[in-house]
């Protein structure tokens, strides 16, 4: 009987644990250009009402009119400021996975997972091209004050 309310205790633990992380993701972040280190947008991660998670560039901090020219279909030629990039993304294990991300300046859409670094508070957003993670590129995102 200990064995069982202790195994329930630990998982109630990591599941309030996940939930936490996943909390702290929801806000603004400033996004940085992984080649010159330089801020690029800021972004609003948060939950909609499908029980899903989005990122709206909300700021950008060059050329803020510019319009997403390579990309495809529904965002071909619009404004990148009020673009939805991340999308369709669900919580797993404390971080958001399942969605894309797209990059406006190239048009590509990535396979993206996101978590935070428990020690710095930043975010680790990865794109990728293949199901596994391992074609594609990492960036730190930083909590908007």
């Amino acid at each position: 009987m200990k064995k069982v309310l202790f195994t329930l205790s630990f998982l109630i633990f990591l599941s309030v644990t996940a939930f936490a992380q996943v909390d702290q993701i929801v806000g603004r972040w400033k996004t940085i250009d992984d080649e010159d280190g330089t801020a690029k947008s800021i972004v609003y991660i948060f939950k909609a009402t499908n029980g899903k998670y989005y990122g709206k560039v909300e700021k950008l901090f060059k050329n803020a009119d510019s319009l997403c020219t390579e990309c495809e279909g529904a965002e071909k030629n619009k404004p990148k400021l009020g673009m939805t990039v991340i999308k369709n993304m669900i919580e797993k294990n404390g971080t958001l996975t399942g969605g894309t991300i797209l990059d406006p300046n190239n048009g590509k859409v990535y396979r993206c997972n996101i978590n935070i670094d428990s020690k710095t508070g930043n975010l680790t957003v990865r794109g990728s091209l293949d199901k596994g993670g391992w074609i594609g590129r990492s960036q730190t995102w930083i909590k908007e004050k």
